[in-house]
């Protein structure tokens, strides 16, 4: 009588996460390309088979699901499905206005008036705001709680700020509503807890945020911000919009220059 040898089931995804490994097989990918195309190192795309507890980052395991052709459900199953994710982004979505102008001046000011632990505000310029004396009151009265206050506004004698000035059709005078911001300032420069710095970074969004709720307001080629989508948005659990806006804030943050007084603008970038 023939013999036949128990093969031993393969371990589910402790071992390595095969669902990963065949997809990448079944597309016909290597390593390398899957990795070019993330923006990853091989090394890296190799762990998240052989390493399955080190999962890439909630933006990577979309960016491997989608060229994969794949739900990141079916490569993760212990994440939730993208019909869930979006569920929960929608649930963050408090209103969306078409543009800046049709949103009512107050909504910034109430918004900052409720931050106890997080107030920034990263722009180019966000001149229209630095002629609101409640604002100003605002700022003073959290400085004065001991609420951090970070200020993020744009170089400007940075390549972005030039670039976006050109984008808005109004060339150099986008540098010079930055200084006439920092101008307008002035009274806050020193206050206890409030910091101001300046980036060069592109800005494809000005982003207001205090504590767990944001206004993003778009920004458009061809026109102002005041003409661009604001989404007013509100961190909830298992949400992904708000904490994407909000790291994109502590990129710039991390990147941008202190300055101590409006004239500072005139260092070097």
């Amino acid at each position: 009588m023939k013999s036949y040898q128990v093969v031993p089931a393969r371990r589910r995804l402790d071992v390595a996460n095969e669902r990963l490994r065949g997809a990448i097989v079944d597309l016909g990918l290597t390593l390398d390309e899957v990795a070019q195309r993330l923006g990853v190192a091989s090394k890296t795309v190799e762990r998240w088979i052989n390493e399955p507890e080190r999962k890439p980052y909630r933006r990577f395991q979309f960016a491997t699901a989608s060229l994969l052709k794949c739900e990141v459900s079916y490569l993760w199953p212990d994440e939730r499905t993208s019909a869930e994710v979006a569920a929960a982004g929608n649930a963050e979505l408090v209103r969306l206005y078409p543009h800046r102008s049709v949103v009512m001046q107050t909504l910034w000011t109430n918004l900052y008036s409720k931050a106890t632990r997080q107030f920034d505000l990263l722009v180019y310029s966000g001149f229209w705001l630095t002629e609101d004396a409640t604002f100003h009151r605002i700022v003073k009265e959290k400085s004065a709680d001991g609420v951090p206050i970070r200020f993020i506004l744009g170089e400007p004698t940075s390549q972005a700020v030039a670039v976006r000035g050109e984008d808005e059709g109004i060339g150099a005078a986008m540098a010079g509503k930055i200084r006439n911001a920092l101008i307008n300032y002035g009274p806050l420069f020193g206050l206890p807890g409030v910091e101001f710095r300046l980036h060069g970074t592109t800005l494809y969004n000005s982003i207001y945020r205090a504590d767990d709720e944001m206004l993003a307001n778009g920004h458009l080629y061809g026109v102002g911000a005041y003409m661009a989508p604001v989404l007013h948005l509100r961190r909830v659990p298992g949400g992904e919009l708000f904490d994407a806006y909000a790291e994109s804030v502590e990129k710039v943050w991390e990147s941008a220059r202190p300055i101590s007084s409006p004239a500072d603008w005139e260092g070097t970038t």
